[in-house]
């Protein structure tokens, strides 16, 4: 099997404020959920229309194919078939996405990312500080069709990768380290919000599993993520009979420091190689990828972030220390290099992410940011391109 080498397309069909803050101006929301409440229903329909025509394109197809990558991840909302009002469907810019990716010799993963209800709190769960889907039976039977209709409508495709059944279920450890970051704007909403067990994740990538198998030849992999719980899962790929599924693992930098890591590129690296060590023996049972990492990190922000707190949810205080030009190639090309190497214990990893409509020189706020991008890291030669 082809290592993968990966890139997301965060934030174009699955909206995170940070990611294109300016798509947000004018209105206090936070997510999509609340975007789609507080602007008109025509100015919310255009902005997102605009957003999606524009943000990618077949040109970034090109682009991503030319500078060596194999692989890209599209996040899609819950309501990419255009039947949960007052949201904006998209499953047309899913459709292009196959052609421009089969034309230029990509394969897509399809990340299923959002949930009614939300399956995290995150503002990437599509309605901040809100966990109830799991709660709520209907909806979880609605994912589930969501599923099975990309399956019949992609499962055919020679860019077809696989599908990713759920994107970062929270489970406890992780629901409580991120609750009082994503807080319920209204939260009444939030009043069953509960983190997402194992036992039902276990049910639920068993059901989703049977789902997709009736329609996704077993040539394309199914996907489940590890709900940050990587260890919990070497017994349920043991015990039960599986084709062609993988485990994926979401790593940053920013988790290690929220887990006392110190803020120095040796100890960053230093967790990264032990991780591919622990890839490397759950790989012995079931394929791994690490579906996002990033380069971001608080050593090349030059502030502590708190694990990631971004400019749009709190101004960070004190004195930002900026690296040379130098430092940060230094830096970066080290965490890429031992990063790389950790996932490549398994079958590979998807940078999160391609790009950021975000402006790190009028903007100061975002200094550091744009190691985000893959972009950007690659034009500043943060990641050196003779590495892809």
């Amino acid at each position: 099997m082809i290592k993968i080498k990966g890139v997301n397309l965060g934030g174009w069909l699955v909206l995170e404020k940070w990611m294109s803050p300016h798509l947000f101006d004018g209105v206090p929301s936070d997510d999509e959920y609340y975007l789609a409440q507080d602007l008109p229903t025509a100015v919310y329909e255009t902005r997102i229309k605009m957003h999606r025509a524009e943000f990618i394109t077949e040109a970034d197809f090109i682009t991503i194919a030319n500078r060596g990558f194999n692989t890209v991840r599209i996040p899609v909302p819950y309501f990419i078939f255009g039947d949960r009002p007052p949201f904006v469907g998209c499953i047309q810019e899913l459709d292009n996405a196959f052609a421009w990716a089969e034309a230029y010799g990509l394969k897509i993963l399809i990340d299923l990312h959002t949930v009614p209800g939300s399956q995290n709190g995150f503002d990437n769960g599509g309605i901040s500080g809100v966990c109830t889907w799991a709660q709520q039976p209907q909806e979880v039977d609605f994912a589930l069709s969501v599923l099975q209709r990309l399956a019949k409508r992609y499962g055919n495709r020679s860019g077809l990768l696989g599908i990713e059944v759920l994107n970062e279920p929270a489970t406890a450890t992780m629901f409580q380290s991120m609750s009082t970051r994503y807080k319920a704007r209204e939260p009444e909403l939030a009043e069953k919000s509960k983190p997402i067990t194992l036992d039902f994740l276990y049910d639920f990538y068993l059901r989703a599993y049977n789902r997709l198998r009736e329609d996704l030849p077993v040539d394309k992999a199914i996907y489940f993520h590890d709900g940050f719980e990587f260890d919990a899962w070497q017994d349920f790929f043991a015990t039960n009979s599986f084709e062609n599924v993988v485990l994926d693992t979401h790593q940053y930098l920013m988790m290690a420091e929220l887990s006392g890591t110190p803020q120095t590129v040796a100890n960053y690296v230093r967790v990264m190689q032990d991780f591919g060590k622990k890839i490397a023996a759950v790989a012995q049972e079931v394929p791994v990828v690490t579906g996002e990492f990033s380069l971001f990190n608080s050593y090349t922000a030059g502030i502590d972030t708190k694990g990631g707190v971004n400019p749009t949810q709190e101004k960070m205080v004190g004195t930002v220390n900026r690296r040379d030009d130098a430092q940060l190639v230094k830096a970066y090309q080290e965490l890429w290099r031992a990063q790389v190497n950790a996932w490549n214990n398994g079958s590979g990893y998807f940078f999160w992410t391609y790009k950021l409509n975000i402006d790190t020189i009028n903007e100061p706020a975002w200094y550091g940011w744009d190691s985000w991008s893959a972009s950007r890291a690659l034009d500043q030669h943060w990641i050196d391109p003779q590495d892809l």
